[in-house]
C-alpha cells in the first residue's frame, strides 16, 4: 500500500487543485469539484491532502472507477489540537533567561489538563517553557486522509464534496420609461471564507432541502466589490431537477471579503404598469370585529408590475427571487430610485409585481360607520358598513383599488362603486383555503 503526503505542513510535492469547480447555493452551502494532482496508483493507496474546509460526510469520488473507502478528517488547526498531537513524543521548549534564551527537553504525556515529564523523571503540570512544535505536527489548513481503492492507475484524483463561506444573491434594476422598463441583473456572489484563484462557477437558484450537516457561514465581513475576474458575458441558465443553475462564463476568483459579480442575463425590455392599492383592516379569520367609529388614516399602496409575456426574450427567463430597483428620470434626466422591493423565485411567463412604498398625493381615511349581529340557526351572521376616503392632490385622475381580503364564507351586501370577488383557492392534501378579494 502506498503513501503520499501532500499536506503544506508535510511535504506538499505540488499544487492540490489542478482545475477546482463550486456550485454556490444561496443558503451558503458550496458543492466542490476539486482535481489534486497526486497520482493514483492501481487498487488501495492512501493519501493526505491540505484540503480545507469541508463537510467529513459529504465526501465522494467523481471518477466511476475510483471509491473513497475510508476518510479521517482533522479540521483542527489551532495550539491546543496541535499540542494533543504531541502526546506521547518529546518536545523542545524555550526557556526566555534575562537576554537569552535555552531549551528544555520533555515529553508530553497528557492534555485535558496537560502534563509532561521532564529529563528527571518528575511531571509537571505547566508548560516548561514556549513549546517548539516540529512542523510534521501542524496543520496549516484542515487536512484529509483517505484511503481510495482505483481500478487503474490514474494521473489525478477527482473528488467532490460540500464546504461552506460563499453564498449568492440576485439583485435587478428597472429603469422605467413611459410606458417599456430596461432591466438588468446582477448576481454578486459575496466570499466570508471561501478562498480560490481561477474556479469554474456555478449559482443554484431553488429551494433545495437541508437535513443539517455543516453550520451556515460566519457573520459577513466588509466586503469590497469587484466584478467577476474572467467573466466574458451574463450566466448561462439551465434547469437541473426542479432548480434553476447558472454557469458563470470564464473564470472567477473568489477571496474573503470580496464580493465578485455577474450579469444573469443580456439587459431586457418589459412594459410596465403602475397601481395603487388601499388595504382593508379585517382580521383575515375570526369574526367580524368591532372597531368603533373614529377615522384611521390607511396607507395607499403603490405597486409596479412588469409585464412578462410569453414566448418573449424576457418572459421566458426563469428569475431567481431577488431584490428589485425601481429607477425613473427626473427633469434633467437624472436616475432617481422611486422603489425598491423584493420578489421569490419567478417561474418564466410570470410577471413581477413590486410593491414601492406609499403614494405622497394620495391619501386614505377609512372609518366603520354600522355594526350588528344576528343569530340564525346554525351560526351568529356580523354585518359592518365601512367608508373609505379617497383625497388625491395630483393634477389628473387616477384609479385606486380598495381591497378588502378575508377568508372564510363573507360577502359584499352593497357597495357604491361596482364591486368585483375574486376567489383564489390553494389546496393543501385534502383541505381548501379560500381568499375573497373585494374592490
Amino acid at each position: 500500500m502506498g503513501r503520499i503526503l501532500l499536506a503544506a505542513a508535510l511535504g506538499l510535492a505540488g499544487p492540490l487543485a489542478a482545475q477546482t469547480s463550486f456550485t454556490i447555493y444561496s443558503d451558503g452551502r458550496v458543492l466542490v469539484r476539486r482535481t489534486a494532482a497526486v497520482a493514483i496508483p492501481s487498487g488501495t493507496s492512501s493519501h493526505r491532502l491540505a484540503i480545507g474546509l469541508l463537510e467529513p460526510g459529504s465526501l465522494f469520488g467523481l471518477d466511476s472507477g475510483v471509491a473513497v473507502v475510508g476518510a479521517s478528517y482533522d479540521a483542527a488547526v489551532d495550539e491546543g489540537n496541535t499540542m494533543r498531537r504531541a502526546v506521547g513524543r518529546e518536545l523542545r521548549f524555550l526557556v526566555p533567561r534575562g537576554s537569552t534564551a535555552d531549551t528544555v527537553s520533555a515529553a508530553v504525556i497528557g492534555v485535558n489538563p496537560e502534563r509532561f515529564r521532564l529529563s528527571d523523571g518528575r511531571i509537571v503540570f505547566q508548560r516548561p517553557g514556549i513549546p517548539l512544535y516540529p512542523a510534521e505536527l501542524v496543520l496549516l489548513e484542515p487536512t484529509l486522509s483517505l484511503t481510495v481503492r482505483s481500478g487503474a492507475a490514474k494521473p489525478s484524483l477527482r473528488l467532490g464534496y460540500f464546504t461552506q463561506g460563499a453564498s449568492w444573491q440576485a439583485s435587478y434594476s428597472a429603469v422605467l420609461g413611459r410606458t417599456v422598463a430596461q432591466v438588468s441583473s446582477q448576481a454578486s456572489i459575496p466570499s466570508v471564507t471561501l478562498r480560490e484563484a481561477q474556479a469554474e462557477v456555478q449559482l443554484l437558484a431553488g429551494s433545495v432541502g437541508r437535513a443539517g450537516g455543516m453550520p451556515g457561514p460566519p457573520s459577513p465581513m466588509a466586503f469590497r466589490a469587484q466584478a467577476a475576474e474572467m467573466a466574458q458575458g451574463p450566466a448561462e441558465e439551465q434547469g437541473v431537477g426542479e432548480a434553476h443553475l447558472y454557469t458563470i462564463p470564464g473564470r472567477v476568483t473568489l477571496e474573503p471579503g470580496v464580493t465578485a459579480s455577474v450579469a444573469l442575463f443580456d439587459p431586457a425590455s418589459a412594459p410596465w404598469e403602475r397601481a395603487y392599492v388601499v388595504r382593508g383592516q379585517l382580521n383575515y379569520y375570526g369574526p367580524l370585529q368591532q372597531v368603533g367609529t373614529e377615522p384611521n388614516q390607511v396607507p395607499v399602496e403603490v405597486w409596479y408590475t412588469l409585464k412578462r409575456t410569453p414566448l418573449t426574450p424576457f418572459g421566458e427567463l426563469p428569475l431567481p427571487g431577488g431584490t428589485w430597483r425601481l429607477y425613473q428620470a427626473d427633469a434633467g434626466g437624472r436616475l432617481q430610485l422611486i422603489g425598491e422591493s423584493s420578489a421569490g423565485h419567478t417561474a418564466p411567463g410570470t410577471d413581477i409585481r413590486l410593491s414601492a412604498g406609499s403614494a405622497f398625493d394620495l391619501t386614505a381615511t377609512r372609518v366603520q360607520l354600522t355594526y350588528s349581529t344576528r343569530r340564525d340557526s346554525l351560526r351568529t351572521v356580523a354585518t359592518a358598513d365601512y367608508r373609505v376616503t379617497i383625497t388625491s392632490a395630483k393634477d389628473s385622475a387616477v384609479t385606486v383599488e380598495v381591497l378588502e381580503e378575508r377568508g372564510g364564507e363573507w360577502s359584499v351586501l352593497q357597495s357604491s362603486v361596482p364591486a368585483e370577488m375574486q376567489i383564489s383557492e390553494m389546496r393543501y392534501g385534502d383541505r381548501s383555503h379560500h381568499t375573497t378579494l373585494t374592490r
